[in-house]
């Protein structure tokens, strides 16, 4: 799906949920029109996705259903459909540079994240040959144009934000991402020796959920939490980013009881020292 079907779907899905509100509060099409003081036509518009409501539109239609609660989630989906969804390949169309440097203005306005990462190692952490070994890899397989030296360079300079001790970094990593290797043995080295030195930054907390965990929270896709008030989600194809509140309290949640599968320390540092010790 294009990034514009997506949005387009993504308001179907919120018209569909104020239908099911009006319908759960037992009003007509008529009832509500009257009660939020708008002709009949106005719901109907809105019920079948024809017209885009305002945010007071929705605080007004949650009011008249007594569900004034479900009014924050409902405008912050609204408010961002257009950017909720989007496509890798239409990100990527002229390099990876610029991407990386997107994000700077969230970084530097974010002073609570949260990382999980079950395939790589956390953007904030990467050195200089991993990031290559791994944005090449993503250039390649994305068609995307080759500025890879940029690309790295920009990310490097975005991550130096965990060195203020300003922001607190939560990361967890499953094992695997201390196993998967992502360019030559000694780029694997140099990245896993700086896995072990950066623990020790005042801002970070790595915590490493091993294989042996019983766990209770199956291995998710990656994400990252920035304060609480959005989430990212990275699929294949896209980019997804979440911004209502109750979603965004879902991937705290799931960051929540993940971090309970996790070990620091000294547990943390004997499972990365053993990925080491593998590389030939």
């Amino acid at each position: 799906m294009s990034p514009n079907s997506n949005a387009q779907a993504t308001r179907a899905a919120l018209a569909e949920w104020l239908k099911e509100i009006r319908q759960d509060a037992g009003l007509t099409g008529q009832d509500l029109a009257d009660r939020c003081g708008w002709h009949k036509a106005k719901s109907s518009r809105i019920e079948n996705a024809k017209t885009t409501p305002s945010d007071a539109d929705i605080q007004a239609w949650c009011r008249a259903c007594g569900a004034a609660d479900q009014a924050a989630d409902l405008i912050a989906a609204n408010r961002t459909a257009d950017s909720l969804y989007v496509q890798w390949k239409r990100l990527h169309r002229t390099g990876l540079r610029r991407i990386q440097e997107s994000y700077v203005p969230l970084y530097e306005q974010t002073r609570h994240f949260r990382v999980y990462c079950s395939s790589v190692v956390p953007g904030f952490l990467q050195t200089e040959a991993y990031a290559t070994a791994l944005l090449s890899s993503i250039a390649s397989f994305r068609q995307a144009p080759d500025d890879v030296a940029d690309a790295v360079a920009a990310r490097l300079t975005r991550s130096r934000v965990i060195h203020d001790g300003n922001r607190r970094f939560a990361m967890l990593v499953e094992e695997s991402v201390l196993r998967y290797r992502l360019g030559d043995a000694e780029a694997m080295a140099g990245q896993l020796g700086y896995l072990l030195s950066a623990m020790s930054l005042p801002a970070v907390s790595l915590g490493v959920i091993p294989f042996q965990a019983a766990r209770s929270v199956w291995p998710m896709a990656t994400f990252n939490v920035f304060d609480d008030k959005q989430a990212a989600v990275d699929l294949l194809t896209a980019q997804v980013t979440v911004t209502a509140p109750g979603e965004v309290a879902m991937y705290v949640k799931a960051f929540a009881d993940l971090q309970r599968h996790a070990v620091y320390g000294s547990r943390a540092r004997s499972l990365i020292k053993d990925a080491l010790d593998t590389l030939e």
